[in-house]
C-alpha cells in the first residue's frame, strides 16, 4: 500500500502490485445494512445509487454539477446510516429536498413533484409558494423549521435542537483539552 485517504464516505487506498510494480486505487466504504421503510409499509435496503438516481432526475438540465450531486448523496448516506437500522422514507426524501433547495430551488421543486406526489397546480404553487417565501439558510446558519402558532419551531416543547437531520438525538462529543502552558 503506498497512501491512504478519506474520500467523502470511503477510504481511498493507492496500491502497488508487488509482482509487476503497476500501481491501482481501491475504495473501501462501510456497508450500508439499512432498512428503508416505504410508505406502503414495505422494507427495502437502503440503496445510495437510487438515491443518487433521483437526485440526477430531478437535477436534470439544471445548473447542478454531477460532483455536487454525488457530495449530497454521500451526506445523505451518511446520515441515514448514523440514523441505525431502520429509517422512514420519508426522512430521507425530506433530507433530499433540503440539500436540493440549497442547491438550486428548481431541481427541488422537481424532487418534491415526484416525491409529495403532488396531484394539482395548487399543491405544485403551495411548494412554489414556500420556497420563495421561506429563505433558505446559508452556509453559516442553522435552518428554523416552524412558521405558525400551531408550529412555533425550535423553541416550541416539541424542540428539535439537539436532534440530528432524521430527528435523532445527537450524542455529544465531549473532548478534554488541556490548559495551555503559561510562559
Amino acid at each position: 500500500m503506498v497512501d491512504t485517504r478519506e474520500a467523502g464516505d470511503a477510504v481511498r487506498r493507492r496500491r502497488e502490485c508487488g509482482g509487476c510494480g503497476n500501481r491501482f486505487t481501491t475504495y473501501e466504504r462501510a456497508e450500508t445494512n439499512v432498512t428503508v421503510l416505504k410508505r406502503d409499509g414495505r422494507r427495502e435496503r437502503f440503496d445510495s445509487q437510487k438515491l443518487l438516481g433521483g437526485l440526477e432526475r430531478a437535477a436534470n438540465k439544471r445548473p447542478v454539477s454531477p460532483e455536487q450531486l454525488v457530495e449530497l448523496s454521500e451526506s445523505i448516506a451518511a446520515a441515514v446510516r448514523r440514523s441505525g437500522p431502520e429509517v422512514e422514507a420519508g426522512q430521507i426524501g425530506d433530507l433530499a429536498e433540503r440539500g436540493l433547495a440549497v442547491l438550486d430551488p428548481v431541481s427541488a421543486i422537481q424532487f418534491a413533484s415526484v416525491y409529495r406526489n403532488l396531484g394539482d397546480l395548487d399543491e405544485l404553487e403551495a411548494v412554489v409558494r414556500r420556497y420563495k417565501e421561506d429563505p433558505l439558510p446559508g452556509a453559516d446558519q442553522l435552518a428554523l423549521e416552524g412558521d405558525s402558532d400551531s408550529d412555533p419551531g425550535p423553541s416550541g416543547p416539541e424542540s428539535s435542537i439537539g436532534l440530528s437531520p432524521l430527528g435523532t438525538p445527537r450524542r455529544a462529543a465531549h473532548t478534554r483539552r488541556g490548559h495551555v502552558r503559561q510562559p
